[in-house]
């Protein structure tokens, strides 16, 4: 497995923008294919975004196309998360998680490897 860890979180207005960070460490982290889910309280995690290892192709939740673009640089071992256009509804704990596969994702226990995750909190 590969070590995650989340930081970028925060609270901010409804409109605003924010970008998550995923430092991956204790594997070439070149090698897993990666994701974003989240949590809200008292729903169940749910998929955000994905990327192959290589980039080649991303995916995305309906609620979150044409607002939220996943991205990694390989070379420094970090995936990303660009939020634009936050809404009230995209509050929740966001986690990024791993896979030791070219293949992405939408559901959660197809990773195993896991962050600690991050709050992202926006108030309308």
């Amino acid at each position: 497995q590969v070590q995650l860890v989340e930081s970028g979180g925060g609270v901010v207005q409804a409109g605003a923008s924010l970008r998550l960070s995923c430092a991956a460490s204790g594997r070439t982290f070149s090698a897993y294919s990666g994701a974003w889910f989240r949590q809200a309280p008292g729903k169940e995690r749910e998929f955000v975004a994905a990327i192959r290892r290589n980039s080649a192709f991303s995916d995305y939740a309906a609620s979150v196309k044409g607002r939220f673009t996943i991205s990694r640089d390989n070379a420094k071992n970090t995936m990303y998360l660009e939020m634009n256009g936050l809404k009230p509804e995209d509050t929740a704990v966001y986690y990024c998680a791993g896979r030791p596969s070219p293949a992405i994702s939408r559901n959660r226990d197809a990773y195993d490897s896991w962050g600690q995750g991050t709050q992202v909190t926006v108030s309308s």
